[in-house]
């Protein structure tokens, strides 16, 4: 559990919200209040200070009325005694005016920091999650969940410190009220239960249309961002008109689905808004009348409609809650789905047992499960990489050789069968100490838009771990060394996005260099070297030989990298089928010498 979601989970509860709609709302605002509880406590009693100055008006202007502007008026009193009554209201405007800036400020502050808690407990679970939850969540959608859905779910939370600290102000207006007038109290009061009713309805209209609305929010910005990476894609086949069509299809969509949400608010918002107006109505009736019998004065009857106008107040403020419930409710069940996820890789609690780094396959088998069937991607594989020795997996394509290295590093674990590093089974492992002896580098070698240092070391710049001559010997190692000296700025020059201004041979080498300054007991590489030159891949190997006793898992396809291996392991449909040196596979297993030499008339004929 992360301190995110420590934040508003108690033990072993799940973030999603129990119950029907109206237990998951007062679910979602229990814990998010006790996410915040210093903000938000601020925050209320802002508003509740507001609420009492607010109605504390009406008595000063009542005192003034009577005690000031009247005798003046009839000139028993002198007009500069007005002087007091004014500091006192000018104190009360001044009171008023704080407590709405402080409720503003604790309120912003408490509902971005609820954003963050969301955002962070789903940047934690991303990492966590299989790569196989991955391919089949898109970009987009997990964008939409850490942008979107975060804020929706938070929505709430700005008038909601208004509403809680406007209790104040409804229960002193309607003791208020009451003292002036049980009628008058009656005729106003009659207007709530009107308004709740009101609320209800909206409720059930609103939810669906805002669940919908947050579903469409995660396509749009899923095909946006599709469009926007495959934009060389979309200009080279032409298919712009396509990718435009798709897009409004799905802005459309969203576009009627938004449409409605506001429909629905743009009938409710004005009936919330006439009904305290009614109730005063109603009030200045049944007051005419009460004048009429004598049981009331004129002015019992205008505060009686003032203390009215009061109430309509966190009436309001109660329809503006009510209004971004389902909204808010939706946000957070969408994080929940995520959170509340648990991942196929349970992460292991133990560390090394020896200094050996050895990687051997027992027996690994490793299938894929789809709605209609179970597909083998390796079967009964076993064999031993030994320490500091470099062993390459080749084959042809979909032979399982990415789906086998990636299980060293626990990007997914095998069906049956163990994958050990030494004596250890690789699940057995806590993430850290798996980290800390495994290095991956896959071909797709991504880039940070920041500076040569940052994306080697991957850490702030004050992390003690990596001094810059730990950064240059990683680089001199993967070759990389004489072109970033060559830099304007050296190892503070700033990579474009997605390493735009590397070729693809030094975005490779870059992020060789980010493995082997870790000083890994296992350096995996799924080849990560098939855009450099023989020449270079031969050096970086050699310099990684020289840096230590690091056993290298390599998958390749040419002869030229098959050469350097201590030992290559060839696999087919998922098994092996030969093992050995170069020599002896070339030798041996025709099926060998099909695919290499394939591949290097291929990079010739290209």
């Amino acid at each position: 559990m992360t301190g995110s979601s420590k934040a508003f989970l108690g033990e072993n509860e799940t973030y999603a919200l129990p119950g029907g709609q109206l237990r998951k709302s007062l679910a979602m605002v229990g814990r998010s209040l006790k996410a915040e509880p210093k903000i938000y406590t601020l925050a209320i009693c802002s508003s509740a200070l507001f609420g009492a100055l607010t109605v504390g008006i009406s008595r000063v202007i009542g005192w003034l009325t009577g005690d000031y502007i009247i005798p003046i008026l009839e000139g028993s009193r002198n007009v500069r005694d007005i002087w007091i009554g004014a500091l006192v209201l000018f104190l009360i405007v001044l009171g008023l005016a704080v407590s709405v800036a402080g409720r503003r400020i604790f309120a912003a502050y408490g509902t971005y920091g609820l954003q963050g808690h969301h955002r962070r407990a789903l940047s934690h679970k991303f990492t966590t999650l299989a790569p196989s939850w991955h391919k089949q969540h898109s970009t987009g959608e997990l964008l939409s969940n850490v942008s979107s859905d975060a804020e929706a779910a938070t929505t709430v939370f700005n008038p909601m410190p208004y509403m809680l600290g406007s209790v104040v102000m409804f229960i002193v207006s309607g003791i208020m009220l009451v003292l002036v007038d049980p009628w008058l109290a009656l005729a106003a009061f009659v207007i709530l239960p009107i308004m709740i009713i009101a609320n209800l309805f909206f409720q059930n209209y609103m939810t669906p249309a805002v669940t919908l609305s947050q579903e469409l929010r995660g396509e749009v910005s899923n095909v946006a961002h599709e469009s926007f990476e495959g934009a060389t894609l979309v200009k080279a086949l032409g298919s712009r008109d396509e990718e435009v069509r798709r897009f409004t299809r799905s802005t459309t969509a969203l576009q009627n689905a938004n449409a409605r949400v506001g429909l629905i608010r743009a009938v409710f918002d004005p009936v919330i808004d006439a009904l305290p107006s009614i109730g005063t109505l109603l009030v200045i009736a049944v007051g005419i009348m009460r004048l009429q019998s004598g049981d009331v004065t004129a002015g019992d009857v205008v505060t009686a409609s003032y203390l009215l106008t009061l109430l309509s107040v966190p009436a309001r403020s109660f329809g503006w809650v009510l209004a971004d419930m389902p909204r808010s409710v939706v946000g957070y069940s969408r994080v929940a789905d995520v959170v509340d996820l648990r991942s196929s890789l349970t992460p292991g609690n133990g560390v090394r047992t020896s200094g050996e780094s050895s990687v051997r396959f027992d027996n690994v088998t490793y299938s894929v499960a789809d709605e209609d069937q179970s597909v083998e991607i390796a079967r009964g594989v076993s064999f031993t990489a030994p320490t500091g020795q470099t062993t390459v997996l080749m084959g042809r394509t979909g032979s399982g050789k990415t789906s086998l290295v990636s299980m060293i590093a626990r990007l997914w674990d095998p069906t049956s069968g163990r994958v050990l590093i030494g004596q250890d089974d690789v699940r057995t492992l806590t993430r850290q100490e798996l980290s800390d002896s495994v290095a991956f580098v896959s071909q797709g070698s991504f880039v940070f838009e920041d500076t040569v240092r940052a994306n080697v070391t991957l850490t702030d710049l004050d992390d003690p771990r990596f001094g810059d001559e730990d950064v240059w010997e990683a680089l001199r190692v993967a070759q990389l060394e004489v072109f970033v000296r060559d830099l304007p700025d050296g190892l503070d020059t700033r990579l474009g996005e997605q390493g735009s201004n590397l070729s693809g041979g030094q975005r490779q080498r870059l992020a060789i260099a980010r493995a082997v300054i870790r000083k890994p007991s296992v350096l995996v590489l799924d080849d990560a070297t098939s855009a450099l030159d023989p020449q270079v891949e031969q050096a970086i190997l050699a310099g990684i030989a020289r840096s230590g006793a690091t056993t290298v898992v390599m998958v390749a396809y040419r002869a030229a990298t098959a050469i350097l291996a201590d030992r290559i392991v060839f696999l087919e449909d998922g098994r092996i089928t030969g093992e050995g040196t170069h020599e002896q596979l070339l030798a041996a297993l025709p099926t060998y010498a099909d695919v290499v030499n394939a591949y290097d008339q291929e990079e010739i004929d290209g």
